[in-house]
């Protein structure tokens, strides 16, 4: 018997790739609104009810109404917004970080944003060890793809005929701070503050890596091998997080133009040459592992099945 799925917000960005990935499934039958009723609240309670799991794909306020709408016990959510990230009641949808099993018997999950999950799989493991400090001011930098942006931006980039001549090849922005995805890298992490976080959009629809740079007065009695060596296991046996070692004569970091869809992560520990830092790096696609990916990742393990089923993992 297959579970239901109902994605509410299925016209946007990720939630077009969901149910895309979906529709080629045997084990989850998609429930769809015409596209005359998607913004009929009456005709997304009725699915929200309906379904055995609903994924939200919606602005946060919106998905904090959604999940309103839900009057029965059985619904199981997850909400790929930022609304319900560190909020009571909820399971973060990290299961490599919270565990399988706290995903498996959850009811309502968040899923993680895309930035979050590269700073969170780098630096929450090696806190939990007590090879980092909780309470470091902890820079992160990172680029993305332009479809994290959602509508608006890929407009930006591809709207008119001229737009990839017109649209700019480095967008940095959040530059007064207070992003949205501050709070969860600060709260999953065990951090006493957040982070200074430094994002930039390329001109490539998607892919990500995320970097934290660190003196070697944070991690003082260890190394980048220690460090290395404590991701490795910490992640051992998962199909999804891969910690790579880096090849000595490998002097770069590749973004592709066209990236791939793909659903893994790859993270890797820099050292310098004189033990005076390391540089923690998560290479990811914003829309895989950082979006629909990881809500599929998530749903796979509410359901009872593997975690990677019909994820996209090789490069």
């Amino acid at each position: 018997m297959t579970a239901s799925v109902f994605i509410d917000g299925a016209a946007g960005t990720t939630g077009l790739e969901i149910a895309e990935r979906l529709a080629s499934r045997a084990d989850f039958t998609v429930l769809t609104l015409p596209d005359d009723r998607r913004k009929d609240d009456a005709a997304r309670a009725e699915l929200l009810n309906d379904a055995d799991f609903a994924i939200l794909c919606l602005p946060d306020e919106a998905a904090v109404a959604a999940v309103g709408m839900i009057r029965n016990d059985r619904t199981r959510v997850i909400d790929a917004s930022t609304a319900h990230r560190v909020a009571d009641g909820w399971t973060y949808g990290f299961p490599e970080l919270v565990g399988e099993a706290a995903v498996r018997e959850a009811r309502f999950v968040s899923n993680p944003g895309c930035y979050p999950t590269g700073f969170l799989a780098l630096v929450a493991p090696l806190v939990r060890a007590g090879l980092i400090p909780a309470d470091w001011p902890y820079g992160c930098h990172a680029v993305s793809g332009y479809s994290g942006g959602g509508k608006a931006l890929i407009e930006r980039y591809e709207g008119a005929d001229d737009a990839r001549a017109t649209a700019p090849s480095f967008r940095a922005y959040g530059l007064a701070g207070g992003h949205k995805h501050l709070p969860e890298m600060k709260v999953h992490a065990g951090l006493a503050r957040e982070p200074l976080f430094s994002p930039a959009v390329l001109p490539t629809f998607r892919g990500m890596i995320v970097e934290v740079a660190l003196p070697a007065s944070a991690y003082i009695g260890h190394d980048a091998d220690t460090l290395r060596n404590a991701l490795s296991g910490f992640y051992a046996g998962s199909p999804i997080v891969t910690v790579r070692a880096p090849d000595p004569a490998m002097g770069e970091l590749l973004l592709p133009a066209t990236m791939a869809p793909w659903d893994g992560i790859d993270l890797y520990v820099f050292g310098g040459a004189r033990g005076e830092q390391a540089r923690l790096i998560a290479v990811l696609d914003n829309l895989g592992k950082g979006a629909s990916g990881a809500a599929l990742q998530n749903l796979n393990v509410m359901a009872g099945l593997p975690a990677d089923a019909g994820l996209r993992l090789d490069r």
